[in-house]
C-alpha cells in the first residue's frame, strides 16, 4: 500500500463508525463543549499515533501493543495488555453494529426487533467473508472514506452555515473544562482506528516513511471533521436533538438539512461507514488474536486456520462476542468501556516510547500522562454513573493479570 492507501484505512479506521456513534454520547456529557472534548481526544491520539509510529520505525516490525512490549521483555504485560485490547475491539465491533442496526432501523421503521437484527446480521456478513479470506481492506476503502468525508463536510458546512452558537447548548446541562475532559476519555474510541496500521506493517510500502505520514495526518484530519460535524450538527438541530436522538444523530441531522433525501444520503453513508469499520477490525483483531495464541497467551485453537488461511476460531469468536454485546448493550456503556480500554493501551504505548526513546520524550512522556489521567477520569465517570460497565472492564482485567498466568501452562501444551 501507498501513501493514498494507508492514510484513507488510518482515517477509515476512525470515522469508520466514530462520529456516526459518539456525538449524541459527547454532546449529553459535554454539552457546548463537544468540539473542546474531540480536540482534547485528539491530543491524546496525535501523541499515541506519533508513539506507535517511531516504535514501528525503530523496530522495523509491525504487531502493535503487544509485539512491543514483548520484543522489551515486558512478557507478562504484553498478555495482560493483549487480553485488554481484545476486549475493547470486541466492544469497538459491538458499537459499530449496534450503530449500523440503528440508522437503518431509523429510516426503515419496522419496529424495535429491526435494528437488532441488523445488527447480527451485519456481523454474520463480514464473518463469513473473513472466513473465505476476503476480508482484507481494498481499493474500494479509498472511495468509501472520501464519499463518508464529503457526507460529513456537507452535514459540517451546511449547520455552520446557520451559525446559532445558542443551539449549542440548548436543552442540555452548563458545559465546564471538567465535563469536557470527562466526554473527551468517554468516546475516545472514536480515534482508535489508526492503530490498526500496526498490524499492516508488511503490506505497507516504505512502512519507515509512509506509516508515520499517513498516520499524524489522518489524525488531524479526523480532529477537523470531528470538531467540524460537533459544530454543525448542534447548530442544526439543537443539542437535545442530538441528545434525545444520540443513537442517530447524524440521521436526523441529514433529514433537517435535506429532508428525505438527506436521510438517505446519511444512513447509506452511516451503513457503509459502520459496515467497512466492523470489517477491518474484524480482520485486524484475528491477526492480533492469532499472534497472542502463537505465543501461548491463548488457547491454541485460536491459532488454527481453515483452508484460506484464516483463524476461523478467532473469527468466529470475535464476531460471536460482539454480537452479544450488540444485542444487549447501551451506546453509552459500550463506547465508554471500549475508551477505557484503549486509553488504557495507549498509556502503555506512549511510556514505552518514552522509556525507550523513541521520538521526542516532550511528545511522548505528556501522550503517556494524558492517557492515563483520561482512563482514571473515565473510571470514575464509571463508578458514579455505570458501575456496571465498569464492573465488566476490571473483571476483564483482574481475569488477565490473575488468572491468565494460571491457564498459560495449559495453553502452551495444547
Amino acid at each position: 500500500m501507498g501513501f493514498n492507501a494507508t492514510w484513507s484505512m488510518a482515517v477509515g479506521g476512525m470515522v469508520g463508525g466514530g462520529i456516526f456513534s459518539t456525538l449524541g454520547v459527547v454532546i449529553s456529557i459535554s454539552g457546548s463543549l463537544a468540539w473542546l472534548s474531540f480536540i482534547i481526544g485528539g491530543m491524546i491520539a496525535l501523541a499515541a499515533g506519533y508513539s506507535y509510529s517511531t516504535l514501528v520505525s525503530r523496530k522495523h516490525e509491525g504487531g502493535g501493543a503487544f509485539t512491543f512490549l514483548r520484543q522489551v521483555g515486558a512478557t507478562s504485560t504484553a498478555g495482560t495488555l493483549a487480553w485488554v485490547l481484545i476486549v475493547g475491539y470486541v466492544l469497538t465491533n459491538a458499537v459499530y453494529a449496534f450503530t449500523f442496526g440503528q440508522y437503518l432501523g431509523h429510516l426503515l421503521e419496522l419496529g424495535a426487533w429491526f435494528p437488532k437484527a441488523c445488527a447480527i446480521a451485519i456481523l454474520l456478513l463480514f464473518v463469513a467473508l473473513n472466513l473465505k479470506g476476503v476480508g482484507e481492506a481494498s481499493g474500494v476503502e479509498i472511495f468509501l472514506v472520501w464519499f463518508k468525508l464529503a457526507v460529513l463536510a456537507g452535514l459540517a458546512i451546511f449547520g455552520l452555515w446557520l451559525w446559532d452558537p445558542p443551539m449549542l447548548s440548548r436543552g442540555v446541562s452548563e458545559s465546564t473544562l471538567v465535563s469536557a475532559l470527562l466526554a473527551a476519555a468517554s468516546v475516545f474510541m472514536a480515534y482508535e482506528g489508526f492503530q490498526l496500521l500496526a498490524y499492516d506493517y508488511e503490506d505497507i510500502g516504505q512502512p519507515d516513511k509512509t506509516l508515520p505520514r499517513a498516520t499524524l495526518t489522518a489524525i488531524a484530519v479526523v480532529i477537523a471533521v470531528y470538531v467540524a460535524v460537533a459544530l454543525g450538527t448542534a447548530m442544526l438541530v439543537g443539542a437535545d436533538q442530538v441528545v434525545e436522538h444520540k443513537e442517530v444523530a447524524l440521521s436526523i441531522a441529514g433529514a433537517k438539512a435535506a429532508g428525505l433525501t438527506g436521510l438517505v444520503i446519511v444512513t447509506v453513508a452511516a451503513a457503509f461507514s459502520t459496515g467497512s469499520a466492523i470489517n477491518s477490525t474484524l480482520f485486524a483483531t484475528a491477526r492480533l488474536v492469532r499472534k497472542v495464541a502463537s505465543e501461548g497467551e491463548l488457547p491454541a485453537a485460536l491459532d488454527r486456520r481453515n483452508k484460506a488461511g484464516v483463524p476461523e476460531w478467532a473469527v468466529v469468536g470475535l464476531g460471536a462476542l460482539s454480537a452479544v454485546f450488540a444485542l444487549f448493550g447501551s451506546i453509552d456503556s459500550l463506547v465508554e468501556s471500549a475508551s477505557i480500554a484503549f486509553l488504557i493501551t495507549f498509556s502503555f504505548v506512549c511510556s514505552l516510547a518514552f522509556k525507550e526513546g523513541a521520538g521526542s520524550r516532550f511528545i511522548t512522556g505528556p501522550g503517556a500522562l494524558g492517557a492515563a489521567l483520561a482512563a482514571i477520569a473515565l473510571g470514575y465517570r464509571l463508578v458514579t454513573e455505570n458501575p456496571l460497565a465498569l464492573g465488566f472492564l476490571a473483571s476483564v482485567i483482574l481475569a488477565a493479570v490473575f488468572i491468565r498466568p494460571l491457564l498459560l501452562r495449559r495453553f502452551r501444551t495444547e
